[in-house]
């Protein structure tokens, strides 16, 4: 592999655009900052570099060589170029983006945020279209290799690296069928634990935070059923009298559209008369996403669909 070129500086080409310019050593070190005599110098290592006075003397002033004159408009478009290179971007325009995102999300997740997402960018960023893939078994590396631009649910299984962003915090609540019998009457742990339930794990595990709370009363359930997703657990406790466990916003809270599937099946939905640890659903990204105008505009989708304002 050969060295760079000793000669290649962009400092070089700055100066030799502030010279050609301004056609003095004064208004050029003016120009950029410098010392004159800094000036001087760097107008010598051009002279060298290009083996061209570049400017000479003419009475009190100082006129460019034919070399120079030749040079004058490819200098400035060069340090225009740099300009551009080294600024930030300072944003995208959404309506010229396109682009497809590929989002990773439970099957809830990605239903509560499709339709939202898919209206936003039918409204200002027409060109973007979205993948969402399910949930890993156990979590790989797709954010840091690239398959993933962004993970949502809950993040527990990030790379060290991973940014992670909380956007909102939910509570579970007990999802029944129009006219089960919890749906009459006060909802006790017991009558609760009573109930056939179907449990949600990627995992296949029949318990989780509702048996241990139920376990410090005593009590436990009776779980017929594991399914991988919430929505599929939504659809049989729609069409039957098992029950399932749905998120939805905490009290005093906008609602969430992640409830709204369990709506949409006609599920009525119980406050669970335990204290049960909420629910964070986050986004993650790998850090080389951060500044990219379009992944900017992403997150800022997802969080206005997932984090709705109060009245939105």
């Amino acid at each position: 592999m050969s060295s760079p070129d000793p000669n290649l500086d962009a400092n070089l080409a700055v100066a030799l655009d502030a010279l050609l310019t301004e056609q003095s050593v004064t208004r050029a070190a003016a120009r950029l900052h410098t010392s004159p005599a800094a000036m001087s110098r760097t107008l010598a290592r051009l002279r060298r570099v290009l083996q061209d006075p570049l400017l000479v003397r003419a009475g009190q002033a100082m006129v460019p060589t034919p070399r120079a004159e030749e040079l004058r408009d490819e200098a400035a478009a060069v340090v225009r170029g740099l300009a551009a290179l080294l600024t930030p971007s300072g944003g995208i325009d959404p309506a010229e983006l396109r682009r497809t995102f590929t989002v990773q999300a439970a099957d809830v997740v990605g239903a509560a945020l499709a339709p939202g997402l898919l209206e936003l960018a039918r409204r200002r960023a027409p060109g973007v279209s979205l993948r969402v893939l399910a949930e890993e078994w156990e979590a790989g590396p797709a954010l840091r290799e690239g398959r993933v631009d962004l993970e949502i649910g809950s993040i527990d299984h990030v790379d060290p690296e991973t940014l992670v962003e909380e956007l909102v915090t939910l509570r579970m609540a007990a999802g029944v069928r129009a006219g089960h019998p919890l749906a009459e009457g006060t909802l006790t742990p017991a009558r609760l634990a009573a109930a056939e339930h179907v449990a949600v794990s990627r995992r296949g595990r029949f318990t989780g935070p509702l048996d241990t709370a139920l376990a410090e009363q005593g009590l436990g359930r009776r779980v017929s059923v594991v399914l991988p997703g919430h929505l599929a657990a939504m659809t049989l406790a729609a069409a039957g009298d098992v029950v399932c466990l749905v998120p939805v916003a905490l009290p005093g809270e906008p609602a969430s559209p992640l409830g709204d599937a369990a709506r949409a099946l006609g599920l009525r939905l119980l406050d669970i008369p335990l204290p049960l640890p909420p629910v964070t659903i986050g986004m993650a990204w790998h850090p080389r996403h951060t500044a990219d105008g379009a992944h900017q505009w992403l997150r800022g989708a997802v969080r206005r669909v997932l984090r709705p304002a109060r009245g939105e």
